[in-house]
């Protein structure tokens, strides 16, 4: 399989088969082993989608298209890990009992639509989160054990029809990275990432346990967000927070609120530390004063968004009220005036 692709440090997939791509695509390779490939027509312009937008009928048409291949729709994990992190903060977790353990299975596979929480996005240097960069968002993943590396460059020849499945063609889509192989701790791996024009929106990666190669998993993810933000081009964060965003509130405090209710609503209460820490760490991003009159539209919203790929445990108005009182337990004192409402968030 991959011995002896270890010690050179070159997985060889680009120079043997082209990523299984055909002559359409043109690929263009530096000494340092990075690569771009690029379809011959390029040059066509992108029209975004002038159709209504919709988070449950993009979900179905990913699904519709996973299924047409073959591929089924796994559950979600859930949203308390508890393993090398607090949080579950990529569907690629579930690929931890092969790549990690050395065991013969996984905890699932197939398309899967994962909530996930990750503390990382990229900021500003106000301490702002970036456009494209959430707390929170659904990873659009396929997750796969294979035996051979075949299944990794058909698995992404596969997802470029699912990209045009949703409005973004091939002709639009740049494939590039570094033809070497990463390393961390127990598991190793080669990395291809897709951009369309000049925004990127997936990955995929080829990965096999350290010690023993035959032990090998891909992993196919992007951002449902990001997907959307590529088909319609509109602004950040209108698409994310719709009606929210001209509430008068900062997008982090909107983005913390959705973040909270993801988290409250898989069942994890506020508390000192451990993944109920997380809670209370999101919930820091939101004043006091922001929300006067209640959390409980924007809860709403974000509670039925979650529940598109993910069973809430905790029904909304519930999660409205443990928002609430972690909100106002850091700041409101029976002696402070009552800001002026804000309209929009209840």
């Amino acid at each position: 399989m991959l011995t002896t692709d270890i010690p050179s440090r070159k997985v060889g997939l680009l120079d043997s088969d082209r990523l299984g791509l055909g002559p359409k695509w043109e690929i263009a390779q530096s000494p340092d082993g990075r690569f771009e490939i690029r379809h011959r027509d390029r040059g066509t312009p992108y029209r975004p989608t002038t159709r209504p937008h919709s988070w449950a009928s993009l979900l179905d048409r990913l699904e519709h298209s996973f299924r047409a291949a073959g591929v089924p729709r796994a559950r979600p994990l859930p949203t308390k890990w508890g393993r090398d992190t607090e949080l579950t903060i990529s569907a690629v977790q579930a690929l931890d009992p092969l790549l990690k353990d050395g065991e013969p299975y996984v905890l699932r596979r197939g398309y899967l639509p994962q909530p996930v929480v990750r503390m990382t996005g990229e900021r500003h240097p106000t301490g702002a989160l970036r456009d494209g960069f959430l707390t929170s968002f659904v990873n659009v993943s396929r997750i796969e054990p294979i035996a051979q590396k075949a299944e990794f460059t058909g698995i992404l020849d596969h997802w470029l029809t699912v990209l045009s499945d949703i409005g973004l063609h091939a002709r639009h889509i740049t494939i590039h990275g570094h033809n070497a192989v990463w390393r961390r701790r127990e598991v190793c791996g080669f990395t291809v990432h897709f951009r369309h024009l000049d925004l990127p929106i997936s990955d995929i990666v080829l990965l096999w346990n350290a010690e023993d190669p035959t032990s090998m998993a891909v992993d196919l993810g992007s951002g449902l967000e990001r997907l959307a933000w590529a088909r319609t081009r509109q602004p950040w964060w209108d698409l994310v927070l719709d009606r929210f965003a001209t509430t008068g509130a900062t997008p982090d405090a909107l983005d913390a609120i959705r973040t909270a209710t993801l988290l409250v609503g898989g069942g994890i209460s506020p508390a000192a530390r451990g993944a109920g820490g997380i809670v209370r760490r999101v919930l820091a991003n939101v004043p006091a004063d922001a929300a006067p009159l209640g959390v409980s539209a924007l809860v709403r919203a974000s509670h039925g968004y979650w529940s598109l790929t993910s069973p809430m445990a905790v029904p909304w108005p519930e999660v409205a009220s443990v928002i609430e009182r972690e909100i106002h337990r850091r700041g409101l004192r029976a002696d402070v005036p009552i800001p002026t409402p804000r309209a929009g968030w209840s």
